[in-house]
C-alpha cells in the first residue's frame, strides 16, 4: 500500500459527497473564507471540474484533483479493489472507496504505515490540531501546531511530513479533503485524545458519501 492510495481514496469520498447534493456537515468543515490556512494570491486553478460524471471520475480528472498521475491512478485503484478498500459503485459505475474498511484502516493502522515524521520549526499549512477542523476542539499544553511545510502557509510550527507530497496540491481547491487528511494527521501523531476525536469526525464525514 501506498500513501496515494489514501490520497486516492479519501478524493473519492469527497467527490461522492458531492453527488446529489449531499452536503458535509459544516459544524465539522468550514465553508466559509477562512478555511485555507495559506496564501492564495497568484493561484490559479489545477484543474476543471467536468459536469459529466463519467468524466469527473476519469484518471485524467482524478490526476489533475489529487497530482498524482494517470498511471499510478490506475495502479492505486487496482490495489485497492484488491484489497477491499474501493469498490465500483453498482448505480454509477464509477470507483467508490469503501468507508466502513478505510475507516477501519485509518483508525488501527495508518499511523504504523504512514508514520509522521517531526522536522525543524517553520511556515507552513496547518494540521492535525492546527487546522480548521479541530482548532479550538482541544486544549493544548503550548506545544508548537503541526504544519505542512508551505512558502504559501500562513502559520508557524513544528514541519510534519504530509501523508504526500502532493497534498497541498489537492486540497486548495477542496476543503473536505483538506479536513480529512488534518484528521488523518491528528491519528498519525498518536495523542490519543486527538486520536480518538479524529476518528469520530472521519466517521460523520465518511456517512455522507455512503
Amino acid at each position: 500500500m501506498k500513501s496515494q492510495d489514501v490520497l486516492l481514496l479519501l478524493k473519492l469520498i469527497s467527490l461522492h459527497a458531492g453527488l446529489d447534493g449531499k452536503k458535509f456537515d459544516s459544524d465539522i468543515i468550514q465553508l466559509d473564507d477562512t478555511w485555507a490556512d495559506w496564501d492564495d494570491k497568484g493561484l490559479t486553478p489545477t484543474f476543471t471540474e467536468m459536469d459529466q460524471l463519467e468524466s469527473r471520475f476519469s484518471l485524467r480528472s482524478l490526476e489533475g484533483l489529487t497530482g498524482v498521475s494517470k498511471s499510478q491512478i490506475s495502479l492505486s485503484l487496482n490495489r485497492m479493489y484488491d484489497v477491499g478498500l474501493a469498490k465500483v459503485d453498482r448505480k454509477l459505475q464509477v470507483p467508490k472507496t469503501n468507508t466502513k474498511a478505510l475507516l477501519e484502516f485509518i483508525a488501527y493502522g495508518i499511523r504504523y504505515v504512514f508514520p509522521a515524521k517531526e522536522g525543524v520549526i517553520g511556515r507552513g499549512i496547518a494540521t492535525s490540531i492546527a487546522a480548521p477542523v479541530l482548532k479550538g476542539k482541544l486544549m493544548t499544553s503550548g506545544d508548537l501546531q503541526p504544519v505542512w511545510s508551505n512558502p504559501k502557509g500562513q502559520t508557524k510550527g513544528m514541519l510534519i511530513e504530509p501523508l504526500h507530497p502532493k497534498v497541498f496540491l489537492a486540497v486548495q481547491q477542496d476543503a473536505q479533503l483538506y479536513a480529512m487528511l488534518a484528521l488523518i494527521d491528528a491519528i498519525r501523531i498518536g495523542h490519543p485524545r486527538e486520536r480518538n476525536l479524529a476518528i469520530e469526525l472521519l466517521e460523520s464525514i465518511f456517512k455522507v458519501a455512503k
